[in-house]
C-alpha cells in the first residue's frame, strides 16, 4: 500500500516520506523532514525543520512539530527533533528541537502518549511508555525516564530529571528532581511518597516493600540524604532500590522532600 498524501497537503521536495503514511489536507512538511512508515498525520499538522519521525505514530491535527527553539540563543545552528515510534500525539502540541548548548537534539522515545496542548521543549528528552496529560509544559533540557506520568497543567523547570515510573500530580509546578518510583504533587511540587498505582502493575510485591522500605529510610528518617543513599546501595541487592539511591547520589536540582529532624535535633 502506498502512502495517502492529500493534494492540499505541502509536501517540500527533499522530504522522505515512508510506506503506508497519510497526510491530511493543510498539512506542511519541511524538505528536511523524514516521516517513518505507518504514520497518520492529521490536517493543519506541521513538521518543520530536520525532524525525523518513526514507524506507526499518530499526530493529530494543529500539532506543531520541529519549530525552531524558544531560546533567545538560538541563532539558526542545525538542529534537529527525533521521535521514535508508536506515539501518540494530540492536538494542538508544540515540540521543540534542541539547541546547540545542549547537545542541538530533543529526543523521544517511543510508545508515548502526549495529550493536547503538550509542549516539549529544546534538548528534552523522553524515554518510552510514557504518559503526559493536557498542558503539561516542559522547559529545555528536561529528562524524563521510561514509563513516567506527568498530570496535566503542570510545569516542569528546566534541567528537572523525572525517573522512571515516577507520577507528577496534575496542577503541580515541579522545580527539582523527582526520583524514580515516588510521586510528588504540589505547588511547589513534593515527595508524597511512592507511585505505588503505577508500582504494582510492573514491579512484583517483594520488589514494592523494598522500596518502601528505602523510601522510609531516605526520606523519613530524617538522616543525612546521600550518606543513607550510600549505606543502602551498599547493604541492598535490589537492582530497584539501588536505581532509586543512585538517583539520589546524582541529582544536580535536589529532590523537594521535607526532612524531618532526628531526635538529637529536636533535643537540641
Amino acid at each position: 500500500m502506498s502512502s495517502k498524501i492529500s493534494p492540499h497537503a505541502i509536501i517540500e521536495d527533499g522530504a522522505v516520506i515512508g510506506e503506508n503514511v497519510e497526510i491530511a489536507a493543510f498539512c506542511f512538511v519541511s524538505k528536511e523532514a523524514t516521516i517513518g512508515e505507518g504514520t497518520t498525520i492529521a490536517h493543519n499538522t506541521c513538521i518543520y525543520g530536520k525532524t525525523t519521525i518513526g514507524k506507526n505514530n499518530t499526530i493529530f491535527s494543529h500539532a506543531a512539530i520541529g519549530s525552531i527553539p524558544q531560546d533567545l540563543k538560538f541563532n539558526g545552528e542545525e538542529v534537529e527533533l527525533i521521535i521514535g515510534d508508536n506515539n501518540t500525539i494530540r492536538e494542538f502540541t508544540l515540540f521543540n528541537p534542541g539547541t546547540e548548548g545542549g547537545g542541538s537534539k530533543t529526543i523521544i522515545g517511543n510508545n508515548n502518549l502526549f495529550m493536547g496542548y503538550v509542549h516539549l521543549g529544546h534538548d528534552v528528552i523522553i524515554g518510552n511508555n510514557c504518559i503526559f496529560a493536557n498542558a503539561a509544559t516542559l522547559a529545555g533540557h528536561v529528562v524524563v525516564d521510561d514509563f513516567a506520568v506527568v498530570g496535566g497543567m503542570t510545569p516542569i523547570h528546566q534541567f528537572v530529571h523525572i525517573g522512571k515510573y515516577a507520577m507528577i500530580g496534575g496542577a503541580s509546578a515541579l522545580s527539582q528532581d523527582i526520583p524514580p518510583f515516588c510521586m510528588a504533587e504540589g505547588n511547589r511540587a513534593g515527595l508524597r511518597g511512592l507511585n505505588l498505582t503505577g508500582l504494582r502493575r510492573h514491579l512484583q510485591r517483594d520488589d514494592i516493600n523494598a522500596l518502601k522500605s528505602a523510601y522510609r529510610d531516605l526520606f523519613e528518617s530524617g538522616k543525612a540524604l546521600k550518606d543513607t543513599a550510600s549505606q543502602i546501595i551498599s547493604e541492598s541487592s535490589n537492582v530497584y532500590v539501588k536505581d532509586l539511591c543512585d538517583f539520589v547520589l546524582n541529582t544536580k536540582r535536589g529532590i523537594p522532600f521535607e526532612r524531618k529532624k532526628t531526635n538529637d535535633e529536636e533535643g537540641a
